[in-house]
This record gives structure tokens, C-alpha cells and sequence, in this order.
């Protein structure tokens, strides 16, 4: 068995979720969560089909986001795994729990727009997420300037009140 590390391809700006699901009817079921959360989301998906014909089956309202998907879904190749990149101006926030509530959705490995590292087991049989590397490590802890920014920013971008 190998140990790889796939790093997520995408503009800075732009927010994913990777996850693993158990079913093809994800791919229908994921797009319907998203389309209903948020009206006018611009988004693609893709779903690594983990038997049968094996292919990246794939949805999405944004041709663009729909490429990043299929293009980081081959990179990734582990099996049952989907990749929902966000449009510019959308955020996992808004989606997340709709997503997480889709039946077929056994787990979530991140909802970021941070550089991300995929950390792959590959044996003969195929492919599997192990986890993720999502950001960069700590430099400090917050101090009471941190936490004034961090509240104005929240507060700012309309998050908190």
C-alpha cells in the first residue's frame, strides 16, 4: 500500500467540499440539496463512482466549477468520494448542513477555501481518502486585539449581530 498526497487544484477565492457518499444517486441528491439551500448557486460536483463502470459522474449549474470538480476528482480517484466546488460568492456555511443531511453522505473530510492536501491510501484495489491537510498550522494564539478583529470581522460580513 502507497501513501499519496493530492493537493486540491483551484483559484484561492474559491470554497469546496470533499466528502464520501455510498450510492450514484448522490450526484442527484447532493445538486438537488445545493439548488434548494441557495437559489441561483453556481456550483459543479463530481462523484468518483466506486463500481460498476467506474466513472466521475458529474452535475453542476457553472461550467467552470463543473471542470475544477472532474478535474480534481480524477486527481483524487479514490472511490465514492465527491468534490463540490463553490461559485465565487458562495460559501459551505450556506450549504453544509444540507449536504451533510443528503442520505447517501457518509462523511465530510473539509469545507474550506484554504489549500488543501488529499492524503490517499492506494493499494491494488484502489483508492481511499485517509484525511485531509486543510490550511496551515498555528502560528500563536489569539491575543484581545485578535479576538476584537475576529468579532468586527464576523459582525462586518454579516455572519453575527
Amino acid at each position: 500500500m502507497n501513501l499519496i498526497s493530492v493537493k486540491i487544484e483551484k483559484p484561492d477565492e474559491i470554497n469546496f467540499i470533499l466528502g464520501q457518499s455510498h450510492f450514484i444517486k448522490s450526484v442527484e441528491d447532493i445538486h438537488e440539496a445545493l439548488v434548494g439551500s441557495v437559489p441561483g448557486i453556481k456550483f459543479g460536483l463530481a462523484f468518483c463512482e466506486a463500481s460498476g463502470k467506474c466513472l466521475i459522474r458529474w452535475s453542476g449549474t457553472d461550467a467552470a466549477m463543473i471542470e475544477l470538480a472532474q478535474k480534481n476528482a480524477r486527481a483524487i480517484g479514490a472511490g465514492h468520494s465527491f468534490i463540490v466546488f463553490l461559485g465565487e460568492g458562495f460559501f459551505p456555511v450556506n450549504v453544509l448542513n444540507q449536504v451533510k443531511n443528503v442520505a447517501e453522505v457518509c462523511r465530510i473530510f473539509c469545507a474550506t477555501a484554504n489549500p488543501v492536501e488529499v492524503i490517499i491510501a492506494e493499494s491494488e484495489q484502489g483508492r481511499g481518502i485517509l484525511g485531509v491537510i486543510d490550511g496551515n498550522s498555528p502560528v500563536g494564539v489569539e491575543g484581545d486585539e485578535d479576538i476584537a478583529w475576529r468579532k468586527g470581522f464576523l459582525r462586518q460580513i454579516g455572519y453575527k449581530l
